[in-house]
C-alpha cells in the first residue's frame, strides 16, 4: 500500500457534532454612482478598530464586485454588537483614495450615521446581532 494518499474524508462532510453556523447579516447598498471596481467591506465588534478593520484580526473583511453589491450576505456572524464600514473602491487598488483630506471614493456605514468631521464613532454605527438580520447602507461621495 505504499505510495497511496489518504482520502480527504473530513473535507467532504462536516463532523456530526459541528456547531450550527451563526446568524447571517444581509447587507443592502444603495446610492452607488457607478458599478466600477469593488466594495470593500469591514464588519467589526471592536470599537477601537472601526472603521479600519486592519486593526482587528477577528473582523470580517471582504470585497464584493460593485456590480453585485446591491445585496450580499455575511454568514456565520456570532451574536454580539457590530458596525459595518464600506468603501467604493472604484479603481480596485484595495484602499480609499484621498484628495488632500477628502475621500475621492464613496463610503458608507451601518445605521447611516451623520457624517461630520471624519468617520462616525462605533456607537453611532453599531447594531446588535441576535439572529439573521438586514442592514441597509447608503453610499456617500464627497468629490
Amino acid at each position: 500500500m505504499a505510495g497511496l494518499l489518504p482520502l480527504p474524508v473530513a473535507a467532504t462532510a462536516p463532523p456530526p457534532h459541528a456547531p450550527a453556523p451563526g446568524p447571517t447579516v444581509e447587507v443592502s447598498i444603495t446610492g452607488l454612482r457607478n458599478v466600477k471596481g469593488q466594495i470593500l467591506v469591514c464588519l467589526t465588534a471592536n470599537p477601537k478598530a472601526f472603521p479600519d478593520c486592519s486593526k482587528d484580526k477577528a473582523s470580517v473583511r471582504m470585497a464584493v464586485k460593485a456590480a453585485d453589491a446591491g445585496d450580499f450576505k455575511i454568514r456565520g456572524v456570532a451574536a454580539g454588537t457590530y458596525a459595518i464600514a464600506v468603501v467604493h473602491d472604484e479603481n480596485g487598488n484595495n484602499k480609499m483614495d484621498m484628495a488632500l483630506f477628502l475621500p475621492k471614493e464613496g463610503f458608507g456605514f451601518s445605521r447611516d450615521p451623520a457624517i461630520r468631521m471624519g468617520p462616525p464613532k462605533f456607537k453611532s454605527a453599531s447594531f446588535a446581532v441576535t439572529g439573521d438580520m438586514r442592514q441597509s447602507i447608503k453610499m456617500k461621495y464627497m468629490l
